[in-house]
């Protein structure tokens, strides 16, 4: 169990809920002897690169959560340094409510998925926009990808953590199923030929 995924996720009141369940004791032995798990090793790096697609929370002045599906091409969600996380923010509704609620409060989280490999990674941080003429924005952009760039969203890593698998459904992509179908379509294909070239039946 994560060290500083403890110190963030434990607070008090999860400390109090956790004593009344009977798993306090449990937790505190995991994360005393726990990695720091604050930076971005190389096999977290290899799976941020593989992602299409995340989710993105903050935290609105009136204290109230927002989640929002940040989407692109594999590779879009870019690994800066062990410590930070970077991805290009797409033009989208227009109402602003990421940008505005990283205003006022810095905290941030990222929840990973791959569906196809039932494996999910949260990561907790600080998280801030850039925009205007920055180097920042031609770093992250996406060669190819028809989408206008409004900012670059920088996440400062604190901590992650990376869960079991137990009740996430498996799930493909529409690339994922392609590349799997194109053989079998393939092999379709030519036992049809095969079929085209054979002698009529006799009568």
């Amino acid at each position: 169990m994560p060290r500083k995924f403890g110190e963030i996720a434990f607070t008090p009141e999860v400390q109090a809920a956790q004593t009344d369940r009977g798993s306090r004791e449990t937790y505190e032995r995991y994360i005393a002897n726990g990695p720091d798990n604050d930076s971005i090793a190389p096999q977290l790096a290899n799976f941020i690169a593989s992602l299409e697609g995340f989710y993105l929370g903050t935290v609105g002045s009136n204290g109230y959560p927002y989640i929002q599906f940040r989407g692109g091409p594999p590779g879009f969600l870019k690994v800066l340094d062990e410590k930070t996380l970077g991805f290009a923010d797409f033009a989208g509704n227009v109402q602003y409510i990421t940008v505005g609620n990283l205003s006022s409060n810095a905290k941030a989280f990222l929840f990973l998925m791959d569906y196809r490999h039932r494996k999910r990674v949260k990561i907790w941080g600080q998280a801030e926009f850039v925009e205007g003429d920055s180097p920042w924005i031609e770093q992250l952009q996406i060669p190819g990808y028809p989408a206008k760039i409004e900012r670059a969203i920088l996440f400062h890593v604190e901590a992650h953590s990376e869960n079991c698998p137990q009740h996430i459904p498996i799930r493909y992509s529409e690339a994922e199923v392609e590349s799997m179908l194109a053989p079998l379509r393939d092999r379709i294909a030519e036992l049809e030929q095969q079929l085209g070239q054979s002698p009529s039946p006799l009568p």
